[in-house]
């Protein structure tokens, strides 16, 4: 019985004809999973007749850049550009995911090594946090912006979204795994709790920070809410919001072509960050009670 598995490792590094059972499984799932994928590509690059083709067709036949030409004239017809909309996402996603970043590790760190006496109650009230939907809080979330002044600013896209419970619970359920030792003994050489968490917490926790990053883009480049419901001036407004207006810009079956391109652009960054960081959000889970 020993010598049949001789020679042969549980998971090999190179291909071994043992993957080829897994294989013949994985393939043909992951073909099905990404037809999604093609079907915003294509859909993006069809003229208008290929639109509402019946029996609709998948692949693209005659592609065709004129959906991107007409997205862009269009908003530049409403006196607000496009590349703003595109400025005021990049800007308030890239602040957001830095800043909850920051202030998701602190926490982390400040709730899973250091002792202080609000340090459960304030566990217990981001585990509560966790329990509820965005549309449950509503409408404290708008009594508590407006009494804050941030109606019609553009820190009404940002300040809200740096409230990640779900990511401060990842990240300190991964910095539970760090070593205590480790810590002290960084301690009694003379380092500062600033320089435990900059020189030996976050460097062991990327995956964690990986996984937040990905949690908090998606969140916020997605959003139109805080459009819609915070926001009076066109110029202040995101390109997620201005996706949403398309169709009624123009008629329902003129605007279907420069929602395609659209939301392919809304799909793009999502796509791109999420290929970069699976891995890690893989060993966060790992990691984080999450099985």
């Amino acid at each position: 019985m020993a010598s049949s598995f001789q020679g042969t490792k549980i998971n090999p590094t190179r291909f071994h004809r043992s993957q080829i059972k897994f294989l013949l499984i994985i393939f043909p799932i992951a073909a099905f999973m990404v037809l999604p994928i093609l079907y915003i590509f294509n859909h993006a690059f069809k003229p208008f007749d290929e639109l509402f083709l019946f029996p609709p067709r998948f692949f693209v036949q005659r592609p065709t850049f004129d959906n991107f030409v007409d997205l862009f004239e269009v908003a530049s017809s409403t006196g607000i550009p496009l590349s703003r909309y595109l400025f005021n996402s990049l800007t308030i996603t890239s602040l957001v995911v830095l800043l909850s970043i920051v202030v998701s590790s602190m926490s982390g760190y400040a709730l899973s090594k250091l002792d202080f006496k609000l340090k459960k109650p304030l566990l217990t009230v981001n585990n509560i946090a966790l329990m509820f939907v965005g549309v449950s809080v509503a409408i404290p979330r708008y009594l508590i912006i407006e009494y804050l002044g941030l109606i019609d600013t553009f820190w009404v896209h940002i300040l809200p979204g740096l409230a990640v419970p779900v990511g401060l619970f990842l990240i300190k359920q991964f910095i539970d795994q760090i070593p205590n030792e480790l810590i002290e003994a960084a301690k009694i050489d003379g380092a500062t709790d600033f320089q435990v968490y900059w020189k030996i917490v976050l460097p062991l926790i990327k995956p964690a920070i990986a996984t937040v990053a990905i949690i908090s883009f998606q969140a916020v480049w997605n959003n139109a809410e805080s459009s819609v419901i915070y926001i009076n001036s066109e110029s202040l407004k995101t390109f997620a919001f201005y996706m949403q207006t398309l169709t009624s810009m123009n008629n329902a079956v003129a605007g279907q072509g420069m929602a395609a391109a659209a939301a392919l652009i809304m799909f793009l960054p999502n796509l791109i960050i999420f290929i970069f960081l699976q891995s890690k959000v893989m060993n966060t889970m790992a990691h984080s009670g999450i099985k």
